[in-house]
């Protein structure tokens, strides 16, 4: 039998992964809706890290450092709107690309504008389309980190 050799366990996801396209936050309570995010973002070159509601977001958004948050509406604790709002109220995550990925009712939109919601996609939704909006919102927060760091000030 070969010989395994384990890491201890310690969070590495503020570690830099050579030629991810962006780190994305991906919240849904639905374990399932979770995975298949992730898998369709991961086979991008995306890299995921995953939380199960509003409140789980909150507390690891500032040590995650994602590009991009994909936000599910209905979650226990803090829901998609409220964890979006307190994302815009703080200095640190107010620019981030929020993306809110649920059944994408006429009110769902309308919260979510209200929120400061970025974009949103409808369930069930076809894993191209889920790219191209995380893409969309990652290569725009990198645009608008250059144009702070040429202007010589931060985001």
């Amino acid at each position: 039998m070969a010989k395994t050799r384990t890491r201890g366990l310690r969070a590495t996801y503020p570690q830099v992964v050579p030629g991810a396209s962006g780190r994305v936050l991906v919240v849904d309570d639905n374990k399932v809706i979770r995975q298949l995010i992730k898998v369709n973002l991961e086979l991008e070159g995306f890299e995921v890290v995953t939380a199960s509601d509003g409140a789980e977001c909150l507390d690891i958004v500032h040590r995650v450092q994602p590009d991009a948050i994909t936000l599910d509406v209905v979650m226990p604790r803090l829901d998609g709107f409220g964890a979006a709002a307190q994302l815009r109220a703080d200095p640190r995550t107010r620019h981030l690309p929020v993306a809110i990925v649920s059944a994408c009712t006429q009110h769902e939109v309308e919260a979510g504008i209200a929120a400061g919601v970025d974009a949103f996609l409808a369930k069930p939704f076809e894993p191209a389309e889920l790219v191209r909006i995380v893409r969309r919102l990652v290569e725009r927060k990198d645009r608008r980190e250059r144009k702070g760091a040429s202007a010589g000030r931060g985001v």
